[in-house]
């Protein structure tokens, strides 16, 4: 679990918000349970690389503020439209007992020992991220699917992967796939 360190900020005017961002800070905002919402601010530095990977929006943080440590969750991000920076972030205090909707990312392991690849097969991702019901203590940082023995025409459906206790897909209804492993495609071209 990542460590960040946050400030109470007790400016709200936009001017003195594009001040603090200036500085080197980005405006966040801390909500959820029952303590009030808290405007906060974070050094940029601390989060240039962490908000750039693909499990940053599913990813506990234990958030210090003024020496108390809370754990959150980010919830949204608002980009720069121009340079594509940070500038601001909402994160949600996370209840222990609860259940939260997210989206996992899912990574793919062992493509070297996958006779269906070595054959020249590709690996066709329909799902990168699954969104999962997950309790607040046992959040996954990312959906693991072994690609070991897999053969050209593999199906590989939600049924198949095991996922933590407590932890289940939002779409429940039907044994969705996230990939398939199917044969090269061969273009013909008029002679």
């Amino acid at each position: 679990m990542i460590n960040l360190k946050a400030i109470k900020r007790s400016v709200s005017s936009s001017g003195k918000i594009n001040e603090l961002r200036s500085e080197g800070f980005i405006p966040a905002i801390l909500y959820g349970g029952s303590k009030e919402n808290l405007p906060l601010s974070l050094k940029k530095v601390s989060l240039e690389d962490i908000v750039k990977t693909e499990s940053f929006m599913s990813s506990v943080f234990n958030l210090e503020i003024d020496g108390q440590k809370e754990k959150v969750l980010p919830r949204d991000i608002a980009l720069d439209p121009l340079s594509s920076e940070p500038i601001h972030i909402d994160f949600m205090r996370i209840v222990e007992g609860s259940k939260i909707m997210l989206e996992i990312p899912v990574r793919f392991i062992n493509n070297d020992k996958s006779p269906g690849l070595k054959k020249g097969g590709v690996l066709n991702i329909v799902r990168r991220k699954i969104e999962l019901k997950c309790p607040t203590e046992n959040i996954p940082d990312e959906i693991v699917i072994d690609l070991e023995n897999k053969e050209i025409g593999a199906s590989i459906k939600i049924s198949m992967v095991s996922l933590p206790s407590n932890v289940s897909p939002k779409i429940t209804d039907r044994d969705f796939t996230i990939a398939t492993l199917v044969a090269p495609t061969i273009v013909v071209e008029p002679e």
